[in-house]
């Protein structure tokens, strides 16, 4: 693997971000395509080609781990779309990169176990709700997703309808100022990796949130940071973090932070 690989890596992901429709008809592509960087992302032989992205004073280095980071992530949000579209079609595919995700909702909350009484906001839920609904018929407890992708919503919406009608979420357009009540009633809340303001947003809920609130904030570091927005640092005297996990399977980790 080399930086040029990267590149087309690059390439690829902006040409079908870029040239996405509405429609379904490239799904097949993305899917290989997402697939491959997935494995990319996770072999640890590839460490060295992130080092060397990285180093002091590679701005071209640092501007294509910039590039990869936002087009890999739209393509992520457009094979959700695809993979609801398909769905809602009665047409279901084997992709490795949900598989890698479903995986590791589990131990999500790590020593923070969800109860019967939890509930859960999720942001940047996406067009296929996939941890919603997981969180949903494993623990029955509520969910909220909130997502500021119209298309996305709709879709996952209609994913839900015919999934899980009878599971107790709720998906919805909007920020989080808009759901004031939810916020300050939720027990647990859970970044997508690929939200870019993630800790922007984190800093906003400190005085949105209850004194006991959990968050998750799914993240990669080093290689990882090539497929998800990478931890950063918070205010100290509003958050702290209780415990971090590392999944050395899956294509992001997650900080737990819980309130000062």
């Amino acid at each position: 693997m080399s930086l040029y690989s990267l590149h087309d890596y690059a390439s690829k992901f902006r040409q079908i971000a870029d040239m996405y429709d509405g429609t379904a008809k490239r799904s097949a592509e993305l899917t290989e395509l997402i697939d491959s960087y997935t494995g990319f992302i996770m072999n640890p032989s590839n460490i060295p080609l992130w080092e060397e992205l990285e180093q002091p004073g590679s701005r071209r280095g640092h501007e294509l781990a910039a590039e990869l980071r936002e087009v890999s992530a739209r393509c992520v949000s457009i094979m959700e779309k695809n993979r609801a579209i398909k769905v809602l079609g009665g047409v279901e595919e084997a992709a490795a990169y949900f598989a890698n995700v479903e995986s590791c909702i589990e131990q999500e909350f790590g020593s923070f176990h969800l109860s019967s009484d939890s509930k859960v906001v999720m942001i940047g839920s996406g067009a296929f709700p996939i941890t919603p609904m997981l969180i949903g018929r494993q623990k029955n407890v509520e969910v909220l997703g909130l997502d500021i992708d119209k298309e996305a919503v709709e879709l996952s919406n209609n994913v839900l309808k015919k999934l899980g009608s009878t599971l107790p979420i709720r998906l919805v357009t909007g920020e989080i100022h808009d759901f004031k009540l939810e916020i300050k009633a939720a027990t647990h809340i859970i970044f997508s990796s690929t939200v870019a303001l993630k800790y922007e947003l984190l800093d906003r809920l400190h005085a949105l949130t209850s004194k006991g609130v959990v968050v998750s904030m799914r993240y990669g570091n080093q290689l990882k940071s090539l497929f998800n927005y990478p931890m950063q640092p918070v205010d100290e005297s509003k958050w702290r973090i209780a415990e971090q996990l590392s999944c050395p399977g899956q294509v992001f980790d997650v900080a737990l932070y819980c309130k000062v």
